[in-house]
């Protein structure tokens, strides 16, 4: 339940990366911490 809201509060607060077009090999290590997040909370939301 827990990352479930998370995944829905990160998806309005974060900034989505694909949508910008980011290429990972220029990614800041902000980005990719932020793309790392993301991907920890989406994975653990579709699990429950």
């Amino acid at each position: 339940m827990i990352f479930r809201l998370l995944a829905k509060v990160n998806k309005f607060l974060l900034p989505s990366f694909t949508k910008q077009g980011l290429d990972l090999a220029k990614a800041s290590k902000f980005q990719l911490a932020l793309i790392g997040w993301r991907y920890f909370v989406t994975t653990r939301a579709l699990d429950q």
